[in-house]
């Protein structure tokens, strides 16, 4: 007895349970994450999709991304960053780039539906990442409410509560989110593009971000029921434009006075 309480007193055996305990959390945490990865998407690539998306890879990204997407001073590595990245960079106009900035601006897609699916699926091939989302996700038939309190939480602050977009440091920007696909949103959420956090489906499950693309849409399409938004900017741009306003209501009438007594 007195052998076995001085092992269980032993000075490596908190070490020991505490690397179990995180070796078994960790495992958990990869399950749950996988389980969770692979409801978020069914798209599957052929073989021929990446061999004709390495070609278009190579003669029109590798320049800055370098070949077989390992990066360059000019342009980050592609190795793992999924197939959903590509679809919302590409699918959105902002890759290729036209220019270099702090942001890439969206704008007209260089490459059509097939072409954009044949370099997600080379990129894709390169290393595990987020893959593009399923149909059933992107249905916008959620809950607006959880989806609109999961906005206000995690996305307002750059966003707007609006979903207007807003300035931020350096020239950049969050951009509005109006008359976005339900499929680049979903993407943008899990791929983090620029300045924008990831949500991978520990931080906000695929329910939570199909509940905010229901919000969202649902916003869209209810317009603004007050009248002209001004810019949804808030109390700010509003009170402003009263001030403006009424100042040049005020300035008009007393030069209208001062001419009558004239």
């Amino acid at each position: 007895m007195k052998a076995l309480s001085q092992k269980r007193r032993h000075p490596l055996a908190a070490i020991a349970l505490l690397l179990m305990g995180l070796l078994i959390t960790g495992g958990l945490y990869a399950v749950a994450t996988t389980v969770n990865e692979a409801k978020a998407s069914t798209t599957s690539f052929s073989a021929n999709d990446t061999e004709e998306g390495g070609k278009l890879f190579a003669a029109n990204c590798a320049t800055c991304h370098g070949m077989g997407a390992s990066g360059t001073k000019d342009g980050p590595s592609l190795v793992g960053v999924g197939a959903a990245a590509v679809d919302f960079q590409v699918g959105t106009g902002r890759m290729p780039m036209q220019m270099n900035g702090p942001q890439a601006y969206k704008k007209p897609g260089q490459f059509n539906e097939e072409q954009t699916h044949q370099l997600s699926s080379y990129v894709a091939s390169l290393g595990p990442g987020p893959s593009i989302p399923s149909e059933e996700l992107l249905d916008a038939q959620g809950n607006a409410a959880e989806g609109g309190e999961l906005f206000r939480v995690n996305c307002a602050m750059c966003h707007n509560a609006a979903a207007a977009g807003g300035a931020l440091t350096r020239g950049k920007f969050a951009p509005a989110l109006a008359d976005v696909s339900e499929k680049h949103i979903y993407e943008a959420m899990v791929t983090g593009p620029q300045n924008m956090p990831v949500f991978n489906d520990a931080n906000v499950s695929p329910e939570g971000k199909r509940d905010i693309i229901t919000f969202l849409k649902q916003i869209e399409a209810n317009g603004s029921p007050g009248g002209a938004d001004l810019g949804a900017l808030g109390p700010v741009s509003e009170g402003l434009f009263v001030w403006i306003a009424g100042l040049g209501v005020i300035i008009a009438f007393t030069i209208w006075l001062t001419s009558r007594t004239s």
